[in-house]
């Protein structure tokens, strides 16, 4: 059994072996073995989910049966929409039959509500309910759940059937999404504040990917990608680069590292637009921004911190008080919606950007540890 797999940038580790999941099938058809020997009921799978299940407990169901299906959707990505879709309904030849529901899995109830509804005017001789995976914690209790193959705790789990955005239904063992909980960060800081600084610390204590924005654009345009093209057109022209080729540069990388158990932004986003736009690319992927943390510090330590960079690195904006001051004041401007945008989604904080490296870096540790 694979140790770990990726579907759609999502993470997942082993949680059911081929194996145990066949022996759960095994209980179930032995389960209704008992009660039916002597009938010929209708089984009736519940897709897209329950067609492995269903196959596998045909072949081991050693009496007279029928099979059919219904076709139900409550999902979307990892969660539960609240609301069930009909797609593939009954056939009518049910009255006066044993009817049996063979589900993948039963979690809220939501779906089996609607299936007791859809059965009710059929006049069936009885109707049971059979799963194999069983979440009884959060089962609502409603209706009995008269077979089921193992109880399972209440986690998101694909394979043997189950997708995640209908990718994993044909991986034979199950796999739960990773119980590591991502971190996604958005770091701010006036130039010199020593956002790359902290950036490599956090990446490294965290294992998270660092995507600064200069290093998305160099990449893309040392190597001539689509983007970075487009991007370029739009600089010789002495224009901005528009917000939309730096979101879908952002997605790619997002992309490339689909094990990833976090990400820093550093340079995006810039506006309000950019921060809606960074929200909307990570709720397509369930994932979310948990905290934007600005590193304050003094315009006057910070300036006298530039010039003294500017002597090394030759970069001719680190050398020109000037310069400094109007890039302060560019990134007071822009900055300000920001942090009224993501203190109404109460994620942002601040730390004083003073002090040693290791002073910052356990300040940042405090705020990212307590997520």
């Amino acid at each position: 059994m694979e140790k770990s797999i990726s579907l759609l940038g999502k993470r997942f580790v082993p949680f059911l072996s081929e194996g145990e999941i066949l022996e759960a099938v095994q209980k179930v058809a032995d389960q209704v073995a008992r009660d039916y020997r002597e009938q010929t009921p209708i089984f009736v799978g519940v897709l897209n989910g329950a067609f492995m299940f269903v196959s596998d407990f045909l072949k081991r169901y050693p009496y007279p049966c029928e099979v059919t299906f219904v076709k139900l959707s409550s999902y979307r990505g990892l969660t539960s929409t609240g609301i069930v879709e009909t797609l593939l309904d009954l056939p009518d030849d049910l009255e006066g039959r044993h009817v049996i529901i063979l589900e993948d899995i039963v979690d809220t109830g939501r779906t089996l509500k609607e299936l007791v509804h859809m059965f009710s005017n059929k006049n069936v001789k009885d109707f049971r309910i059979a799963a194999l995976f069983y979440k009884s914690e959060v089962y609502n209790g409603e209706y009995p759940i008269d077979y089921f193959g193992m109880e399972i705790p209440d986690k998101f789990i694909v394979g043997y059937g189950l997708d995640y955005r209908e990718q994993g239904r044909n991986l034979r063992n199950v796999y739960q999404v990773n119980p590591q909980a991502m971190i996604n960060l958005v770091l701010f800081g006036k130039p010199g504040a020593g956002k790359g600084t902290q950036a490599a610390f956090l990446k490294e204590k965290y294992g998270l990917i660092h995507i600064s924005t200069g290093d998305v654009f160099r990449y893309n345009i040392k190597n001539g990608t689509e983007l970075g093209k487009l991007a370029q057109d739009f600089m010789d022209r002495g224009e901005l680069v528009p917000d939309e080729v730096t979101i879908k540069m952002l997605r790619d990388e997002v992309e490339r590292n689909p094990e990833a158990s976090g990400f820093i932004f550093d340079g995006f986003p810039r506006t309000t637009a950019q921060a809606e736009a960074l929200d909307h690319l990570l709720e397509s992927k369930d994932m979310r921004i948990d905290a934007t943390i600005a590193l304050e510090a003094d315009e006057e330590v910070l300036t006298a911190r530039l010039l003294e960079r500017g002597k090394v690195s030759g970069r001719t904006d680190d050398q020109d008080a000037e310069k400094i001051r109007y890039r302060f004041e560019e990134y007071n401007r822009k900055t300000a919606p920001l942090i009224s945008f993501y203190q109404a989604q109460g994620k942002f904080h601040s730390i004083n950007g003073v002090g040693d490296i290791k002073q910052i870096t356990d300040r940042l540790s405090r705020i990212i540890d307590e997520l």
